[in-house]
């Protein structure tokens, strides 16, 4: 059983070897919202991400014992940061696995703070193929295998976050946070929070956020035993595991509030709002707190709230992704298969008569590369408010205008967007 001492031991070994990230007020976002907004920023730790903590520990506890200890993991990539930056520091050689889909930013990260003592394997689309291979590595080399959330040491490193938590908001205010809201994958940093904070301030709410796409924690909750999701969507890459700790599930079950999703689209737009309003550069998996806001802010009116932001290892070559999400979500883009009539002007007649003033074609291809006169064509249109949708939609019924709308059909978008 983990207890507040295990979280203890660990905070002693990390105090001087991480950061104690700031705990922030931010006044745009509580007047917004209707309550108190606090936010963790584990996003400007040392490896962008809360997951040095239990690496680190973890790394520590092992070499102190066995100095010629080599290490594995698995990781979709912020794990694996914080293992390679450990065992650079701890000079402890590492093997990290990480998905073929980990984005490519986070691969230069990994490779560019473990240097020599760290080498990279790809394996697999998602963290459980990974997971798997790590796990053979293991048997086959004696390495000790670093798990990303499931062992007392790594639960232990990122409880201490919740340490930090309530130390600095009650130093802030002279109180205790009436809510915090933590992101979950596999459940480690839930379940040492869970631990620290049940002790410390009983009173605080904790409430979990897994995407929408990705949610196996609380599909084991509601099956009452651990489950494995028998599909998922990773593009939050920090949080898509289909399986999640035998550990964490123990502790989750006892300790929290409840479990709310949030839809990946509903994460892209928070991501650019952060940004805009804020400056704030975060990673799918951390802006999942602020990202579930919406969906519950009537239950947190005049309420003091923490929000772990987990992580800011974004790539920038992901922004044109989450901006599209984003703007599919919000019901602001829309692409059609559009049979135009055959005859001259029909075009013209789309553009001067059918699309609205703020209207406007982000796309237009047609769909057979021959025969263009007679092809139908692939056309996006960004709309500038949802509401404008349903006008276009209706001046393009009136015309008799021969169209599919593919945002309907998932199979077909794929195929060709």
């Amino acid at each position: 059983m983990i207890t507040v001492s295990f979280i203890n031991s660990a905070y002693q070994v990390l105090k001087n070897v991480v950061r104690r990230t700031p705990l922030e007020h931010n006044q745009e976002w509580s007047d917004k919202l209707g309550f108190d907004l606090w936010m963790k920023r584990e996003d400007q730790q040392l490896t962008r991400s809360y997951k040095i903590r239990g690496a680190y520990y973890f790394i520590s506890e092992v070499a102190s014992k066995n100095p010629d200890v080599k290490v594995v993991c698995a990781s979709a990539g912020n794990h694996a940061q914080g293992l390679a930056w450990s065992c650079s520091k701890l000079g402890v050689h590492g093997t990290i696995f990480m998905p073929k889909t980990t984005p490519k930013q986070k691969l230069n990260r990994t490779a560019k703070l473990g240097g020599d003592w760290v080498k990279i394997v790809l394996f697999g689309d998602t963290f459980d193929d990974a997971y798997s291979a790590a796990l053979e590595y293991e048997k086959s080399t004696q390495a000790q295998f670093i798990h990303p959330f499931d062992h007392e040491k790594i639960i232990s490193g990122q409880g201490t976050v919740g340490l930090e938590i309530l130390e600095q908001f009650e130093s802030a205010t002279g109180k205790l946070p009436d809510v915090i809201l933590v992101p979950i994958g596999g459940g480690g940093l839930s379940s040492g929070i869970i631990v620290w904070v049940k002790e410390h301030s009983p009173q605080t709410v904790i409430i979990g956020v897994e995407p929408q796409g990705a949610a196996a924690m609380k599909l084991s909750l509601e099956n009452g035993t651990i489950s494995s999701l028998s599909s998922m969507d990773t593009f939050v890459d920090g949080a898509a595991v289909k399986t999640p700790g035998s550990l964490n599930f123990e502790i989750i079950e006892n300790g929290i509030e409840k479990i709310i999703t949030t839809a990946e689209g509903q994460i892209c737009t928070t991501i650019l709002e952060i940004y805009n309003d804020a400056a704030i550069v975060l990673e799918p998996a951390g802006a999942l707190t602020l990202s579930a806001l919406r969906d519950i802010k009537h239950e947190l009116k005049g309420k003091s709230v923490v929000c772990i932001l987990s992580g800011g290892n974004n790539d920038i070559n992901r922004m044109a992704e989450i901006q599209e999400r984003s703007l599919l979500y919000e019901g602001l883009k829309h692409y059609f298969i559009i049979r135009f009539a055959q005859r001259p002007g029909a075009l013209r007649d789309f553009l001067d008569k059918i699309l609205g003033p703020h209207d406007d074609i982000t796309r237009f291809e047609y769909v057979k590369k021959t025969k263009r006169e007679g092809a139908p064509a692939l056309v996006g249109i960004e709309v500038h408010e949802a509401k404008d949708f349903i006008a276009l939609q209706q001046r393009m019924d009136e015309a008799g205008m021969d169209y599919t709308l593919i945002n309907e059909y998932p199979t077909l978008f794929e195929l060709l967007v």
